[in-house]
């Protein structure tokens, strides 16, 4: 069956195998506070940067000298207040013009629409949420929630789910250390790491990562990772239809497989 070959790239048979990636913490608080200010409708203070974030006030100013000599920050002395400078903007247009997982994905999850006549998405794990980055809306379809920037919690999508049964055990366990990390929409879905864990287990024995009504009710979904030149899971492929449609499950993720073993070709070339 396609399926289980396409997941489990024959580079990487075990997901637990994959090293845990080394924690460097200048480089975690630095995006941390970058992400925060990119999120924030105006400048903020450095005392807020530390009190929302949990760093130390030190550090909070030394990291954002650094990130304004580079031209990531701008002080406003007047206001006391930091936001983002030039620099980062820069960074965002270029990833608006580079955007490389969008560029090569768009073609394929617009001819896996076509094929299936069911929408079709792609999407990134970003901590505990999943990114959509390419939506395709198939003729007669109802708009999804899953539209083109719409972040939802990885755990409860079929997205989420291949990306996270594709990485080693200590990672997930950092994302999901306990029950406050889990948030609910439907009623559905794991609540706690034990439950986590049992799900993804499942999804590694079966090749199948799915979704029924967690994110939305009467929709269902089944995806497959797509994996980098060292196994490691960059995003997901996935596709939805509404529960009153008949349609194999088998057959789907093999269409959704084959998308995702081609987008994987791409990446590395």
């Amino acid at each position: 069956m396609l399926v289980r070959s396409a997941i489990w790239h024959p580079e990487v048979v075990d997901p637990d195998a994959l090293p845990p990636r080394p924690q460097v913490p200048a480089a975690d608080q630095t995006l941390r506070i970058l992400r925060h200010l990119a999120r924030r409708p105006a400048p903020v203070a450095a005392s807020a940067l530390a009190r929302d974030l949990g760093i130390p006030r030190s550090t909070v100013y030394h990291l954002l000298a650094t990130l304004a000599d580079h031209g990531f920050v701008t002080h406003l002395p007047d206001e006391r207040r930091w936001g983002l400078g030039s620099s980062a903007f820069e960074l965002s247009g270029g990833y608006s013009r580079q955007e490389p997982l969008a560029r090569l994905g768009r073609p394929l999850i617009a001819a896996l629409a076509d094929r299936v006549g069911e929408s079709a998405h792609l999407a990134i794990l970003t901590g505990r949420d999943v990114l959509y980055i390419v939506e395709e809306r198939a003729p007669r379809r109802p708009a999804l929630v899953s539209d083109v920037g719409v972040r939802l919690p990885a755990h409860l999508t079929a997205t989420g789910r291949a990306m996270l049964a594709a990485m080693p055990a200590a990672q997930v366990r950092a994302l999901y250390p306990d029950a406050s990390a889990f948030t609910d929409r439907t009623g559905s879905g794991p609540r706690r790491p034990a439950e986590l864990r049992d799900l993804l287990r499942e999804i590694r024995r079966t090749g199948i990562a799915a979704e029924h009504g967690e994110v939305t009710g009467g929709l269902r979904s089944v995806a497959v990772a797509v994996r980098d030149h060292t196994g490691w899971p960059v995003a997901a492929v996935a596709t939805t239809w509404p529960d009153e449609l008949e349609r194999a499950v088998d057959g789907t993720v093999e269409d959704v497989a084959e998308v995702a073993a081609e987008l994987e070709r791409r990446l590395r070339r």
